[in-house]
């Protein structure tokens, strides 16, 4: 079954290997929510008699967006479709589950690459990044350069 408007159908755990870093919907029944001491949780969706080493797929909920995604225990013993991007997870496939949305066809939680943003916040007046372009002068040509004008009735150019 697949979510309405994005024409996809949802494939099962068995076959989300298949599809490694591509964003895809699984559906799945959830046998058992298990939480860490640390807070992270996994929505197991092998079967009780199903042995770990032959369960090919896990969806984690890593403990700092608990709040984003709300109380799982609910989805025990339900049949699920979960929408996210598969990843290789410890000899496994696997999916994050960071925000509720996923299980409605949503996309997961947005989460800026922390090289990027390297010494900058957002109260900051200069950009994100270096950029030679964005200059006014020095050794890299810059859009506008205050050197290269067009002459204007305001700024005539000298005769000869």
């Amino acid at each position: 079954m697949g979510f309405a408007g994005h024409g996809k159908s949802c494939v099962p755990p068995d076959q989300a290997g298949r599809f490694l870093h591509k964003d895809v919907c699984i559906t799945a029944h959830i046998y058992n929510v298990v939480e860490l001491p640390d807070g992270t949780r996994y929505l197991d969706v092998c079967s009780p008699d199903t042995p770990d080493e032959k369960c090919v797929f896990t969806i984690l909920n890593p403990w700092q967006d608990r709040e984003e995604v709300g109380e799982l225990r609910q989805y025990r013993d339900l049949d699920v479709n979960i929408r996210g991007i598969v990843e290789p997870m410890h000899g496994r496939a696997g999916m994050i589950l960071n925000h509720v949305r996923q299980f409605n066809g949503g996309p997961p939680r947005f989460r800026p690459n922390p090289l990027l943003l390297h010494g900058f916040t957002g109260d900051q007046a200069r950009p994100p990044m270096h950029d030679p372009n964005l200059h006014s002068s020095g050794s890299h040509r810059s859009f506008m350069s205050t050197q290269n004008r067009e002459p204007t009735s305001a700024n005539p150019q000298p005769t000869k």
